[in-house]
């Protein structure tokens, strides 16, 4: 089982946006002091929801930060940005951190970030396929052109080609997030592993695991790909004495934070969305993953391993919103849960 933290740099209210990345970067050397085995990088713009609004530069400079640690982005946003530039950028960090990236990417929503970009509705509604194509065959082949839709370019070479690394030549894993089982199809179709997010529990996840293999089976993919697709579930993640004083430390901070982060997305379109009970959202979060005990939290994540399948995970361990407490609480997952999952 692998074990990582999930790195959003909320901004919490009553905090600048310095501190919130501050605490993100921190975040990201203590997991690798911790022990765990990666760091998942959210993405975000205009919104304290999440301060970083490049997954994949953020992920540079820790990869220059930290010696062992894998650095992934959960996710990098398709739709506002050229899937070459991304590859690029992808295959970059691969072949100069000796193969410790993980590109995740997703649709991400209907935000007014397609507005801003230039890359109009259209790129979320119907231009995933197409990017993310574009993206895996920048990640694996030595020349790439384009005839499209939305890119066409004559036949470029792939420079630096991912292959090129000295220590892992088959280019970074991709991974895409997955909300909707036309998102599972996307990725069982090509093989990808899926990012499962943290609002859905075991039961809905073990549910999108069997239908991501029914349809790589179909689509012929190799025995391999089904046997160990290398899928991560996102979750949260808080550690006390007692079950009680570790869910009191998320209610009393991560609902302020979620009522001010969510409100501020605007949709490109106008179109009416609904918004969370951030206070049951929480609760609802506590319930779902592992809060607690170190013994809980052990038990929980292996149960869900157990229920759905997946054995790596990306947990949120910054929702108390305080630096300290963040270290703290990443400090005992490495030293009190990961042993009992080993």
């Amino acid at each position: 089982m692998r074990v990582g933290s999930f790195v959003l740099g909320a901004q919490f209210p009553g905090q600048g946006q310095g501190e919130a990345l501050h605490r993100a970067v921190r975040s990201a050397e203590v997991s690798e002091e911790a022990g765990l085995d990666s760091v998942w990088l959210a993405e975000h713009h205009f919104v304290p929801y999440g301060t970083c609004p490049s997954a994949i530069t953020l992920a540079a400079l820790l990869l220059g930060r930290t010696r062992r640690i894998r650095i992934g982005t959960a996710v990098s946003v398709l739709p506002t940005t050229h899937p070459v530039a991304l590859g690029e950028q992808a295959a970059l960090l691969h072949v100069t951190s000796g193969g410790r990236l993980s590109l995740g990417v997703g649709r991400g929503g209907p935000w007014v970030d397609l507005e801003v970009f230039g890359a109009g509705l259209e790129a979320y509604e119907r231009g995933f396929p197409e990017s993310l194509d574009l993206l895996v065959r920048w990640l694996r082949e030595p020349r790439v052109e384009a005839r499209g839709e939305r890119y066409a370019f004559r036949e470029v070479p792939v420079v630096p080609r991912p292959s090129e690394s000295l220590t892992h030549s088959g280019g970074p894993e991709v991974l895409v997030a997955c909300t909707s089982p036309a998102g599972v199809r996307t990725a069982a179709e090509r093989g990808l592993p899926m990012l499962l997010g943290m609002h859905v529990g075991d039961e809905e996840k073990a549910e999108m695991t069997a239908l991501w293999r029914r349809l790589a089976r179909a689509a012929g993919r190799p025995a391999e790909q089904l046997a160990d697709p290398g899928h991560v579930s996102a979750g949260v993640c808080q550690i006390a004495d007692r079950r009680a004083d570790a869910a009191e430390v998320l209610t009393k901070a991560m609902p302020g934070w979620l009522r001010q982060g969510l409100e501020a997305h605007v949709t490109v379109d106008g179109r009416e969305r609904r918004m969370r009970d951030p206070l049951a959202y929480t609760e609802l979060l506590c319930g779902l993953h592992p809060v607690g005990t170190p013994r809980l939290c052990a038990d929980r994540l292996a149960a869900t391993s157990e229920r759905t399948g997946i054995s790596r995970f990306a947990l949120l361990t910054e929702g108390s919103g305080d630096l300290a407490a963040t270290e703290e609480n990443l400090r005992r997952l490495g030293a009190e849960v990961l042993p009992q999952l080993r």
